[in-house]
C-alpha cells in the first residue's frame, strides 16, 4: 500500500463552538455520534448487498457492539458494516468541523430549541 499524505483544513470558529457548547455540556454526544456512524455503516452494507449478495456471506446479521474496558477506561464500538471509501474520508475528514459534524450539531441545536419552546 502506498503512503499518501493529505492536508487537513480546520474551520476554527466551528471547532471552538463544538468544543465549548457540546463536548463539555453534553458528554454523551460522542457516543451517540459513534453509534450513528456504526448504524450508517450497516445501512451502507445492507444497500450494497442488494446488488452483491456475497457481501452478506459471512455477515448474516448487522451488528453494533459496545465493549467497556473499565480497567483501562476504554469504550470500544464495533460494527460489521462498510466503512468509508478514500474519497469519503477525504471529503468528510479533510476539513475538521465540516459536513457530518456540522449537520449533527445543527440537529442538536434545533432539538434543544424545540425542547425549550415546548
Amino acid at each position: 500500500m502506498t503512503k499518501e499524505t493529505f492536508t487537513f483544513q480546520a474551520e476554527v470558529g466551528k471547532i471552538l463552538d463544538i468544543v465549548a457548547h457540546s463536548l463539555y455540556s453534553e458528554k454523551e454526544v460522542f457516543l451517540r455520534e459513534l453509534i450513528s456512524n456504526a448504524s450508517d455503516a450497516c445501512d451502507k452494507l445492507r444497500y450494497a448487498a442488494i446488488s452483491d449478495s456475497s457481501l452478506m456471506d459471512n455477515n448474516s446479521d448487522f451488528k453494533i457492539e459496545i465493549e467497556a474496558n473499565k480497567k483501562d477506561k476504554i469504550l470500544i464500538l464495533k460494527d460489521n458494516g462498510i466503512g468509508m471509501s478514500k474519497e469519503e474520508l477525504i471529503e468528510s475528514l479533510g476539513t475538521i468541523a465540516k459536513s457530518g459534524t456540522q449537520a449533527f450539531m445543527e440537529t442538536l441545536k434545533n432539538k434543544d430549541e424545540k425542547e425549550v419552546q415546548s
